[in-house]
């Protein structure tokens, strides 16, 4: 459901919003490669279903299929590329302490729309090649703040150039885990809690999501095929506009043979253990790696101070939306 924040006027016009994208997704892009070792790749729309590269997200998500005649069977939209980034970083050679990062579009056809949702998902996704030795909380936290420097670095020279964004950024994470959000506020939703931390610190990385808490759900579902449930998790910050937690990025350090096997289990996804990719990651083909997704819409959200994701991408929109934003004087791209 779509919300107008009261006396909600957005800070640029429709010419400088669409400089603004350009460039922020130009710095950021640039200032992420710079803090992680990253490096641009070419990635597909599209995967062939049974190699078991899709991202099944929360597992309930359909996704866009279609066939292919020329080439015998069907393809699938791709949700996200956690799993084709780590296979191209064997693929390609990279070495410890180097990654990847692409831009990667799909689509969402199950998304419930509101001012953060489209079906339209676009994001820089990136991976890089660890060792068992960085394999820790410690890595992930760390890495985790790189990225923040980043976006906050982005918004610092994006300032410069629109002196009429007043956008505030709070540099210093506040990391938490689940269940500890839990213990403090176990009669709220999920998304309560999230909103209350992170209004209170501004700047949150909400840590080991996946697995179950001590009330026997777990705070938000994950795939048990990519993220290590122990060593992810997301990026959060406060959004004044809508008054609410923003999540930016979905990301960690991925699962390896001994944390696949038991998070198969758990999930009672066993029969992936026959697909390709997960049959190499079984055996210790694959590289260990760290990685994640950050939205390139909700980051232009987030530093445009824009309240609806329409502002800032083009998408389909069903009448109610449309309708409430045009009263509002929110102009949807």
């Amino acid at each position: 459901m779509t919300t107008i924040p009261s006396a909600y006027s957005p800070s640029l016009g429709l010419y400088d919003t669409q400089k603004a994208i350009g460039l922020i997704k130009n710095i950021f892009q640039v200032k992420l490669c710079a803090a992680l070792h990253l490096k641009r790749v070419t990635a597909p729309l599209f995967v062939d279903p049974a190699t078991g590269l899709n991202d099944d997200l929360n597992g309930v998500e359909r996704p866009v299929g279609f066939d292919i005649p020329a080439v015998g069977h069907d393809g699938q939209v791709v949700h996200s590329l956690a799993k084709w980034k780590r296979l191209a970083l064997h693929d390609y050679d990279f070495f410890v302490g180097n990654g990847l990062v692409t831009d990667m579009n799909a689509i969402r056809r199950d998304e419930e729309l509101d001012n953060l949702h489209s079906i339209y998902v676009d994001q820089w996704d990136w991976e890089k090649v660890i060792d068992q030795g960085t394999r820790n909380t410690a890595y992930l936290m760390d890495t985790v703040e790189k990225i923040v420097s980043a976006i906050c670095g982005t918004l610092d020279e994006l300032k410069w150039q629109f002196s009429d964004l007043n956008t505030q950024l709070c540099r210093d994470v506040a990391f938490v885990t689940a269940q500890e959000l839990e213990d403090l506020w176990p009669e709220l939703t999920p998304k309560q809690r999230e909103a209350r931390f992170t209004q209170e610190h501004k700047t949150v990385f909400i840590r080991q999501i996946g697995g179950k808490l001590k009330s026997g759900q777990p705070h938000d579902g994950r795939a048990p095929d990519y993220d290590d449930w122990e060593l992810n998790g997301d990026l959060l910050f406060w959004h004044e506009p809508l008054q609410c937690a923003l999540e930016i990025s979905s990301m960690g350090i991925r699962v390896d043979s001994e944390s696949l096997d038991r998070q198969l289990i758990l999930s009672g996804c066993e029969a992936r253990r026959e697909l390709p990719f997960h049959k190499m990651l079984l055996s210790g083909e694959l590289p260990l790696t760290i990685g994640g997704g950050i939205g390139q819409s909700r980051l232009c959200m987030l530093l445009l101070g824009k309240a609806h994701i329409g502002e800032v991408q083009a998408s389909l929109w069903d009448e109610d939306t449309r309708s409430k934003c045009k009263s509002a004087g929110i102009v949807l791209l």
